[in-house]
């Protein structure tokens, strides 16, 4: 049952990635409320996954390099959607939706076997924890999308080149003002992770803080976006400046997310 459900799901992915890509390249095309539909066919699909997992693992799946992305897959997707409810931006799908099908995709490669939770991790602390990082990393992921956007509109405007995908998109003003809110939540998500990983820790290792290396490297992170907010507030700054740092942001994710599991392994590695 996961199995036909996960691959449901990338099959579903895949289609809304094509449909959003046919849709905001050729302005006449009406293929966007296949692409939307498509997208929350897959959260659908991948909640359902989710579920029958947690039932096969006896705990909430969230232990594996394999379970993280697919818990990140569906908290982009769940993002996405939020942000096109509460904003009508479904051009942002053309680049959240290959994001999170690329992710998915890996997750795909990867070694798919249920393993138990040891003792030690089966804490609620550890859904709590690890979720608000993933709905934390999930916004950062849409503002690194809305970074790339601003910065491609922004050259379009300036060269007076404008494509037919640019059309769909909205005022510089408007992407600069989403891409805000998107790592003002973001950084509250990312914060409670904090908080409540060090809690964790502290029930499973007697340890508020050890500075394992992906504790550090969360630091890092949350460090890097408490910059950018400190450079809104204080310092005025907005547009470009801020859609680079957006960007120059989630690549820190991804190495805390990625890049410390390979190269500096410890007690939150996935390997």
């Amino acid at each position: 049952m996961y199995s036909l459900l996960f691959v449901g799901t990338l099959c579903a992915n895949f289609v809304s990635t094509i449909c959003f890509i046919i849709w905001g390249t050729n302005k006449k095309n009406k293929t966007s409320k296949v692409a939307l539909f498509s997208a929350v066919l897959s959260l659908v699909l991948l909640s359902c996954a989710l579920i029958a997992r947690a039932f096969l693992c006896g705990f909430p799946p969230m232990s594996s390099l394999y379970e993280s992305l697919v818990l990140f897959t569906w908290a982009i997707v769940f993002i996405f959607l939020v942000l096109e409810y509460r904003y009508k931006f479904r051009i942002i799908g053309v680049f959240v939706m290959p994001l999170a099908f690329l992710i998915l995709f890996y997750a795909a490669l990867l070694d798919n076997t249920v393993k138990p939770l040891i003792p030690a991790l089966q804490s609620w602390w550890l859904v709590i924890h690890v979720l608000s990082c993933f709905f934390g990393y999930a916004c950062f992921a849409c503002a690194f999308c809305l970074g790339i956007m601003f910065l491609l509109q922004e050259r379009q405007v300036k060269t007076k080149h404008t494509g037919k995908i640019f059309e769909r998109f909205p005022s510089l003003g408007v992407m600069d003002k989403i891409n805000y809110d998107m790592v003002k939540i973001g950084f509250v998500f990312l914060t409670l992770g904090i908080i409540t990983g060090s809690i964790w820790a502290q029930h499973a290792w007697g340890n508020w803080w050890s500075w394992d290396p992906k504790e550090t490297w969360s630091l890092i992170t949350w460090l890097v976006y408490a910059a950018y907010l400190h450079a809104r507030f204080n310092s005025g700054w907005q547009g470009r400046k801020m859609a680079i740092l957006s960007i120059a942001g989630f690549m820190v994710v991804l190495f805390t997310y990625l890049g410390v599991s390979f190269l500096l392994p410890g007690l939150h590695s996935y390997l």
